[in-house]
């Protein structure tokens, strides 16, 4: 059995996805939520709770490997910058305390999850309800994010480009 934390970066809400599954496609959602960094802090204690909750979580649950969605910015390129440093953050975290880092490009986890390029948010999240027989939606929408990440990785394969320093 093998296990996969999906993360959505972000600065103020990191997202998380938690799952289980073996080589014959059987998959276990074990856990899912947020990492929320309080808008007041400042910028780099931010920084390091967004360190120190993929930290904890890496931790907790022990996985053999993390998969992350790459960015994609088009309007605000502050913010972008901001949670730039942040996906840094999580980067580093992923590749110091578990060693198999994978990440994704939004248009490989639209395709993946609903064989379109250019699915929106709500079918993605709705594909994720469906993939994993939910009645609901998880919520927030950031862990339902990270979720659609942690199953791209599972359904491809990990057929990306993996960062190891183990």
């Amino acid at each position: 059995m093998k296990r996969v934390i999906g993360f959505d970066p972000g600065l103020a809400i990191v997202g998380y996805g938690i799952m289980d599954y073996d080589d014959f496609n059987h998959k276990t959602l074990v856990d899912y939520g947020v990492i929320r960094t309080p808008k007041e802090e400042s910028f780099p204690v931010r920084l390091a709770l967004v360190y120190k909750g993929v930290t904890e979580l890496i931790e907790k649950y022990q996985p053999t490997e993390i998969a992350a969605e790459e960015l994609f910015f088009n309007t605000n390129i502050t913010t972008g910058i901001n949670v730039s440093h942040a996906r840094g953050v999580l980067l580093l975290a992923a590749v110091h305390h578990c060693g198999n880092l994978y990440e994704y490009t939004p248009l490989q986890i639209k395709q993946a999850m609903t064989g379109y390029g250019r699915a929106d948010k709500r079918q993605i999240q709705e594909m994720v309800r469906m993939y994993l027989g939910l009645e609901k939606i998880p919520r927030p929408d950031d862990a339902a994010d990270a979720i659609a990440v942690a199953l791209t990785h599972i359904q491809t394969g990990g057929l990306t480009d993996k960062f190891s320093i183990k």
